[in-house]
């Protein structure tokens, strides 16, 4: 089934020379849009494709994820005809115009997968020729353009301008580029091929790996379009030499000028990062949860290989040394996961192969079905120990065996348990565990655990943990912990997850996790959480809180869905209840309840305290005098529609200087009338103190009614009512404060009340 690929890029500095250098110029904005085009159909006489839309749609989907492309910029055309692809290019060339913007870059991609011969592309009845497609490719009008084709002879169009490739181009994002390259999968006398093994063809499957990650040669996170090309041409070299159709030489043109390299991917800006570890060598097969190959590539030992993934669970196969091993892993969205070489397991099973001992489909020469007992492990059921070295498992020349059983006094060696071991000392196993593992001491797995571990000492799990960690010291788990750690000491998961976790000391979670975390000391997430989280001393998320916090020491979320109960809350985005005794919030939306409560923005909701401090709210200074006090300054603070008054005041009834003071503290309203007159309702209650004094002998309660005319944005006059209540303490009789309050008369009643006055301003 002949196919093949055209991989065009187009950027060229409009005034390469004249330009500043990167470092000194201000960023430009980049809208990368693309045009993807799968047609299994060729016309008659040709065999229809099985994997052309396929390919599309995977080429699609990594650049969505990973190239920069936003849903609205993709433009998709499936099993169309010559008219179809004709309407397609038109609108793609409008979508371009129209995302055109002064000082930005506009980048437009077109990928093919389908049939094609010498003249061009083969689209079920019709044929578009090789010419034509050039010419729409120049009459995008963008500054960077990229198209890629998935067809055979395909490198007829590479071929036109000499295929001579230039130097290194663009492209950082302060650099204007223009010019054109254009990468075919094979030679223009040749045919592409695809394989049902990988479940599309050879190139794009390669290229979609490299912009994965797997061609981040010098593994700065970001796949350049030379990184790509390298990468898939090697590897579609390598995996066609052998097959029916023979081998493929992919094939470009470039011409570009510029300074640095196009960046296809940035594997920075992606969800979940698989990283594969240092340690981890041989021919790896990626498949997600479906069994879809999504990458595949050839490690080398000695350095890690990051890759860009959808959130998902993943198996890995892995073929080395002419051995099988596969590994299960979840990679978390917005987490890196790392896959150790422990976490391999051997694939035992009989070789076999399938009669006639290949089979041919499309082109693609597939190998013999088979999976081979990795021998370089040995398997006893049984391992009994005295000491270190002391053990069956060393009777055998090598602790690396796995046992079903182990049952030790002192130190026990294995590879891998699927059972059951206790020992005295500490149990070492070099793989995993599938079981339940008991020890005075320590265990320690340097692989994955699925099962328990029960220890005096600590737990050790350089993989992830499905199950359960209880120890007296600690727990450590260097992955993901899907179940429960348990210690009097610390716990550690550096990958998040489903847990509960809980410690008199401390509770850790590298990354985002969903559960419980319970703790004397600390809890702490360095990532999105989940659940319920409480501590003696400090509740910690680095990320974004869901759940409810709680603490008698101090509770943080960067950004919070929920509750934080506490002494001192803190977040960053609240959506919810702040309860303590000092609540701060960035973004607030919902009820602080404290004696003090601060918010940068408060957007929807409600402070109440003693002090609210609302950076967007109520922030005023009253001088004014009323009917028992001449002199008042009130400090009023809040939300726009509600506030707290502290107000300090002194006055007299006599003729010969001040009689008394008083300090007050009220809770109140905010109505906005019109654009300038407005209403202030709240409730004051104040202490009285005889001049000179410094115990307050009676209170004041008032109900006042301010009227307010804002002048200027900052300065308004305020006058209004007020009721007032004068009591003593203990039924004790008390002097009139005002002469509104006896009307004249001065006799001492246990309790007075009058309607008062009060004017003044406001700043």
């Amino acid at each position: 089934m002949a196919r093949s690929l055209l991989f065009l890029s187009l950027f060229l500095p409009a005034v390469a020379s004249a330009a500043p250098p990167a470092s000194d110029a201000a960023p430009t904005a980049v809208r990368r849009l693309a045009l993807l085009v799968g047609v299994n159909d060729g016309g008659p006489g040709r065999a229809k494709l099985r994997y052309a839309v396929t390919d599309a749609n995977s080429f699609g989907q990594v650049l969505e994820e990973l190239g920069g492309v936003q849903p609205q910029d993709r433009l998709m055309m499936l099993e169309g005809d010559r008219a179809a692809l004709e309407n397609a290019l038109a609108r793609f060339k409008t979508m371009v115009a129209a995302a055109k913007s002064p000082g930005g870059r506009t980048e437009a991609l077109i990928y093919y997968s389908g049939h094609s011969d010498e003249e061009g592309l083969l689209l079920h009845q019709d044929r578009f020729g090789y010419r034509e497609l050039r010419q729409a490719l120049e009459q995008l009008p963008a500054d960077v353009r990229i198209a890629i084709l998935d067809s055979c002879a395909s490198g007829t169009l590479a071929r036109q301008k000499g295929g001579v490739r230039r130097p290194a181009f663009l492209v950082d994002a302060s650099t204007a580029v223009r010019g054109h390259a254009i990468l075919t999968s094979s030679s223009e006398d040749e045919v592409s091929q695809e394989s049902d093994r990988i479940g599309g063809s050879f190139f794009t499957h390669n290229l979609v790996s490299g912009m994965r990650g797997a061609a981040d040669a010098t593994g700065d996170g970001r796949v350049t379009l030379h990184e790509a090309y390298q990468f898939a041409f090697h590897e579609t070299l390598a995996r066609t030499e052998r097959t029916r159709g023979g081998a493929q030489h992919p094939a470009y043109d470039i011409e570009l000028a510029g300074t640095g390299e196009l960046v296809m991917t940035d594997l920075r800006t992606t969800s979940a990062v698989l990283v594969v570890g240092e340690g981890v060598e041989g021919r790896l097969f990626i498949r997600d949860q479906p069994g879809r190959l999504v990458v595949e590539l050839n490690k080398l030992a000695g350095r890690s290989t990051e890759l860009g993934l959808q959130p998902g669970r993943y198996t890995v196969m892995r073929e080395s040394r002419g051995a099988s091993s596969q590994a299960t892993l979840v990679v978390d969205k917005g987490g890196r996961t790392m896959l150790a070489d422990g976490a391999f397991m051997p694939m035992m099973g009989e070789l076999t192969a399938m009669r006639g001992g290949s089979s041919t489909v499309g082109g693609d020469v597939q190998p013999l079905a088979s999976s081979v007992e990795n021998t370089a492990r040995r398997r006893r059921f049984l391992n009994v120990g005295l000491a270190p070295k002391l053990q069956t498992n060393s009777l055998f020349g090598d602790t690396n065996v796995d046992n079903g059983l182990s049952l030790s006094f002192g130190l026990a060696t294995m590879g891998r348990l699927d059972g059951f071991a206790m020992a005295m000392g500490a149990n070492w196993n070099a793989d995993s565990v599938r079981g339940v593992q008991t020890a005075l001491g320590a265990n320690v797995v340097r692989g994955n655990v699925n099962g328990t571990q029960l220890t005096v000492g600590g737990n050790w799990v350089d993989g992830f943990v499905e199950g359960a960690q209880l120890a007296v010291a600690g727990n450590w788990a260097g992955e993901r912990v899907e179940g429960i750690q348990a210690a009097v000491g610390v716990n550690v998961a550096r990958k998040g997850g489903l847990i509960g976790q809980f410690g008199v000391g401390a509770n850790v979670s590298s990354q985002s996790m969903k559960g419980a975390q319970l703790s004397v000391g600390t809890s702490w997430v360095d990532g999105d959480f989940e659940g319920y989280q409480a501590a003696v001393g400090v509740s910690m998320v680095r990320g974004h809180m869901k759940g409810m916090q709680m603490s008698v020491g101090m509770s943080y979320a960067d950004s919070a869905k929920g509750a934080q109960l506490s002494f001192l809350n803190v977040g960053g985005d609240v959506r919810g209840m702040q309860l303590g005794l000092i609540n701060i919030a960035g973004k607030m939306n919902g009820l602080q309840l404290g004696l003090i409560n601060v918010s940068r923005d408060l957007e929807s909701g409600v402070p109440v305290g003693l002090l609210n401090i609302v950076r967007n709210g109520q922030f005023h200074v009253e001088a004014y005098g009323n009917d028992f006090n001449y002199a008042n300054v009130s400090l009023k603070v809040g939300s726009r529609y509600l506030y707290t008054a502290l107000v300090v005041g002194m006055g007299s009834i006599r003729s010969r200087g001040p009689s008394h003071w008083s300090t007050g503290v009220g809770i109140g309203g905010h109505l906005p009338l019109t654009e300038r007159f407005f209403a202030d309702v709240d409730v004051v209650t104040h202490s009285i103190y005889e001049w000179g004094d410094g115990e307050g002998n009676r209170l004041l309660h008032q109900a006042r009614l301010m009227l307010g005319f804002q002048v200027t944005p900052h300065f308004a006059i305020i006058a209004g009512p007020t009721a007032n209540l004068l009591h003593g303490f203990n039924g004790e009789a008390v002097a009139p404060l005002s002469h509104l309050g006896t009307m004249g008369s001065t006799t001492n009643k246990e309790a007075i009340w009058w309607p008062g006055l009060q004017v003044g301003l406001r700043i």
